[in-house]
């Protein structure tokens, strides 16, 4: 009997970036990594996992977390409306 492998069935959410920002999308989870792009105004963003790092003050206030959006890429919480202060996402391992 050959049993299928079960996939975890996370369902990732896209969440809106502030208005009127263009967002850095960084290589880390803090302003000293490089910046790998930019997100142009009113892009909304998926959140894989959140992690501690560099704090930032933004339009949402000022945050440690940051966001996951991609592999190797991440964008601060605080440009982000996850309609949230604390982690809304897993932590990333």
């Amino acid at each position: 009997m050959v049993v299928a492998a079960h996939a975890e069935a996370v369902t990732v959410r896209y969440y809106p970036v502030a208005p009127g920002y263009q967002v850095n999308v960084r290589s880390g989870p803090g302003t000293g990594y490089s910046v790998v792009r930019v997100l142009p105004e009113g892009s909304k963003v998926p959140i894989y996992c959140q992690t501690p790092g560099t704090s930032v003050t933004g339009p949402y206030g000022t945050s440690n977390i940051w966001d996951n959006v991609s592999n190797g890429q991440y964008v601060s919480d605080a440009y982000v409306n996850t309609g949230s202060d604390g982690y809304v996402a897993d932590r990333c391992s």
